[in-house]
């Protein structure tokens, strides 16, 4: 993880004062602040630095295309497998992705629906392996980087575009359209996932907020510069969701990016998060971060952040809000950089 070369003490000094550094009693109100950048402002930095260009969505598109096709015809020609369904899923269905640079990479989720296998004896090991061995047959070694296969997919990277595709494999479940089981090659676990679900969460709240996937894309910025990398993109989306829920969308896009990092600092990322889309029973969980999956209740999202990694988000958050602050007093587009990296423009 990166933090900024500048010593703790410069952020308090900067702008007010936190718990753990110095004995405050509480973090100055993000509201009390003065704000330097106008939403116009962000808005065109998120539509010309962060967001995918539509030639290249179309580019990534068709080269997923591409790569479904083929791999649905050797699986219907070569296995017993039977694909019901392929949903683009992740942050590329969700429209949250970001455009690729040397620190942020580009990939998409392919989720090929499975049925005919028995969901309590199927695991994912026998179907990545069978996946892999196709792609390795679909593809010539020039044509792609690498074929890796990870705990819930089999991962494609193509050298052209740079475009990393994850197919994972989940067991259909008839009973309830979109949803089906997913599992874990290392430990044999199994979850159920619902991928349109997913994608619909992230469109609801987009639709109660126009700028949400604005916000999502700077939180991802900040991450991928600070190399946090235990913060998921998927807990990301779903942090600024709650966020949504308990402060509402009022309020300018800088100060509901301060907002998101302030929430991290001020809870310590200690207080459980679920959803209305939750259904009852929630599962209950002993990890030192829990964010419920809004389409699975047993699943917690970042069950593999360790306390230590927690700390250090928190840390990060602290140091990028007390960042972001000065940014705004001093309206000086260096100081944002520091935050969201070299590329960080507002005007042409």
């Amino acid at each position: 993880m990166r933090l900024s070369t500048k010593p703790m003490v410069n952020f308090v000094n900067r702008l007010g004062c936190f718990e753990r550094v110095n004995g405050c009693s509480r973090l100055p109100d993000p509201q009390d602040e003065p704000m330097a950048l106008s939403n116009t402002e962000l808005r065109y930095y998120d539509s010309n630095v962060l967001r995918l260009p539509a030639d290249k969505r179309t580019e990534y598109h068709a080269q997923v295309d591409r790569l479904i096709s083929e791999l649905r015809k050797n699986v219907r020609d070569k296995t017993e497998i039977k694909i019901t369904k392929v949903v683009k899923a992740g942050s590329f269905a969700k429209f949250t992705i970001l455009r690729k640079t040397s620190y942020d990479p580009v990939d998409v989720d392919v989720v090929f629906y499975i049925s005919g296998r028995d969901a309590s004896k199927e695991t994912l090991d026998s179907l990545s392996a069978t996946i892999y061995d196709l792609l390795i047959k679909i593809y010539p070694n020039k044509s792609v980087e690498d074929f890796e296969i990870q705990r819930k997919a089999a991962t494609v990277t193509f050298i052209g575009t740079g475009l990393a595709v994850d197919i994972v494999p989940v067991i259909e479940d008839e009973s309830r359209p979109g949803y089906g089981w997913q599992f874990d090659i290392h430990d044999g676990s199994k979850i159920e996932t619902c991928a349109p679900c997913q994608i619909q969460f992230v469109r609801d709240r987009k639709n109660q907020d126009s700028d949400f996937r604005t916000l999502v894309r700077m939180a991802k910025k900040w991450r991928n510069f600070a190399e946090i990398k235990p913060l998921k993109s998927f807990a990301i989306e779903l942090i600024l969701a709650h966020v949504l829920a308990t402060q509402g969308k009022d309020g300018s896009i800088e100060q509901r990016f301060r907002n998101f990092l302030l929430y991290i600092a001020q809870s310590g990322l200690k207080n459980p998060i679920s959803f209305p889309e939750n259904t009852l029973p929630l599962g209950v969980f002993s990890d030192p971060v829990v964010i419920l999956d809004p389409v699975y209740s047993f699943n917690n999202v970042t069950s593999r952040i360790s306390e230590g990694e927690r700390q250090e988000i928190v840390a990060a958050a602290e140091a990028a809000w007390a960042t972001v602050n000065f940014a705004s007093v001093e309206d000086d587009e260096a100081v944002w950089k520091e935050v969201f990296g070299p590329g960080f423009k507002v005007e042409d």
